[in-house]
């Protein structure tokens, strides 16, 4: 009886644990088949290692910014296209080790992938990296679109999280393909409630978003 007993508080403790804050949401419980990909919860990222304050591959956002997805989702879906996320709701310590990160100039591991034509030094002066972001308000993400037959991302000139001006959205240097898949990324996106950062293709933040003045610190997890 006393091992039945411990194992259900050690049950209870964790269900507890795992509550988000009110207002939040995991993305993954309205939209069923959204892909994601938290990069940094990975290796793959400007860093080269998993950032902090992400734990597991959960995209994490506000009821409302996902509500707004979803409708994105769906439309998308009537063209046998789909959304991928690389990022959400943003710890602020995960902010904290991007500055931490930079202020080391000679960690340049991942470079020649993400920065190649960019100082590291520049990075926060030329609005690539922020001290606060509007991800930690959990209303802001990072995505593009994929092939709904083969989960292949479609040609945006540039990639994700790719600091330089090819980002850029008004950035002129592309084919005519890659263009018309970054217009129609923007024009659904604005339709169902979002706004672009101009400097980065993949970046969106809701509209009215519901805490525009609050930066969280929750583990995802």
């Amino acid at each position: 009886m006393k091992f039945r007993l411990t194992i259900f508080v050690f049950l209870v403790f964790e269900v507890v644990s795992a509550q988000l804050p009110k207002g939040f949401v995991y993305v993954n419980d309205i939209i069923k088949d959204l892909d994601v990909e938290l990069r940094y919860f990975s290796t793959h990222n400007f860093v080269g290692d998993t950032i902090e304050g992400y734990k597991a591959n959960k995209l994490i956002l506000t009821q409302q910014a996902a509500e707004a997805l979803k409708k994105v989702q769906e439309e998308l879906e009537q063209q046998n296209l789909c959304l991928k996320v690389y990022d959400g709701y943003r710890p602020q310590r995960a902010v904290n080790n991007f500055i931490q990160w930079a202020r080391d100039l000679n960690d340049t591991i991942n470079k020649q992938e993400f920065y190649p034509n960019v100082e590291k030094r520049y990075l926060f002066r030329d609005g690539y990296i922020a001290s606060r972001s509007g991800h930690s308000r959990g209303s802001t993400l990072d995505l593009t679109i994929i092939d709904g037959n083969t989960s292949k991302p479609l040609d945006m000139g540039s990639p994700y999280d790719f600091f330089g001006e090819p980002s850029w959205v008004e950035f002129d240097k592309l084919t005519q393909n890659q263009k018309q898949n970054r217009q129609m990324l923007q024009s659904i996106m604005r339709k169902h409630g979002f706004r672009n950062y101009p400097q980065e293709w993949w970046h969106f933040t809701l509209v009215g978003e519901p805490f525009p003045e609050t930066y969280f610190d929750f583990i995802v997890e």
